[in-house]
């Protein structure tokens, strides 16, 4: 695949100690669409000084919005779509320049390399994510705090991944994590049990999920053997679950 065929998506809000790596990683891009909500850091200057990039705004109302927003102002065949923090790799585009012609497929899944202050991790809770699409063929919605694209197509996998590796400090994570969590208290409250998937089922017991996760991230992915970066990851995503299960217990006291 020609790499003029793909115009890169990033939605931005606050993400100036992000942005440089990630732009830098996109050189190759003819063009590169950004729909940032109003940013009051250095993010718009720091796009301002990357020619091949176009700015809009719009207002935040959820990410799956943003993203489809986003998908208007594309005229490329295909979109990568990535978050701020995400880290495109030479071999990555090396795989995508390999794809023989004609592509079958709609869209490629993606696997994710988390990071914890630059460092990669043996293996995260990230699942691969549908990132690379024909743009005509995807439209977003919410699932919870999380955006999904579907895809009217075809999906299949590309093996080389893409870094996640946020550098905003512990501050802004927790202000994130509070928002996720009141957006996700919503999505279990109004899912039918059978519809929600195990991982769900566990969180509404309120008191199983922060152990569970904690236990997974080290033993099962192997953070542990990571040092303190792995740490740093489990119990991340441990205090993510405790503050989700602190505001599902509020719930049922103010119902």
């Amino acid at each position: 695949m020609q790499l003029n065929r793909i115009t890169p998506l990033i939605l931005t809000y606050n993400e100036a100690p992000n942005l440089k790596r990630t732009l830098a990683a996109l050189s190759w891009a003819q063009h590169i669409v950004v729909i940032d909500s109003y940013s009051t850091d250095a993010t718009l200057d720091i796009l301002s000084h990357y020619p091949n990039v176009t700015i809009y705004k719009r207002p935040f109302d959820s990410f799956a919005q943003q993203c489809n927003f986003g998908l208007t102002h594309i005229s490329t065949e295909w979109t990568l779509s990535l978050d701020a923090d995400y880290l495109v790799s030479t071999a990555f585009i090396s795989e995508i320049q390999a794809l023989s012609e004609p592509i079958s497929s709609d869209g490629f899944k993606i696997p994710l390399r988390y990071c914890v202050f630059g460092y990669p991790l043996r293996g995260t809770l990230l699942p691969p994510r549908t990132i690379l699409y024909r743009t005509i063929k995807a439209h977003y919605f919410q699932d919870g705090h999380a955006h999904r694209v579907q895809i009217d197509g075809s999906v299949a996998s590309l093996h080389s991944p893409i870094g996640h590796d946020d550098r905003k400090p512990l501050s802004h994570w927790l202000w994130a994590q509070n928002r996720y969590a009141a957006l996700e208290v919503k999505k279990l409250s109004i899912t039918p049990n059978h519809q929600l998937g195990l991982a769900d089922k566990i969180r509404k017991t309120k008191i199983l999920a922060p152990f569970f996760v904690l236990f997974y991230c080290l033993i099962f992915k192997g953070s542990v053997l990571d040092g303190w970066c792995g740490w740093y990851y489990a119990f991340q995503r441990m205090l993510a679950e405790i503050l989700l299960a602190l505001k599902l217990i509020e719930k049922d006291f103010l119902e």
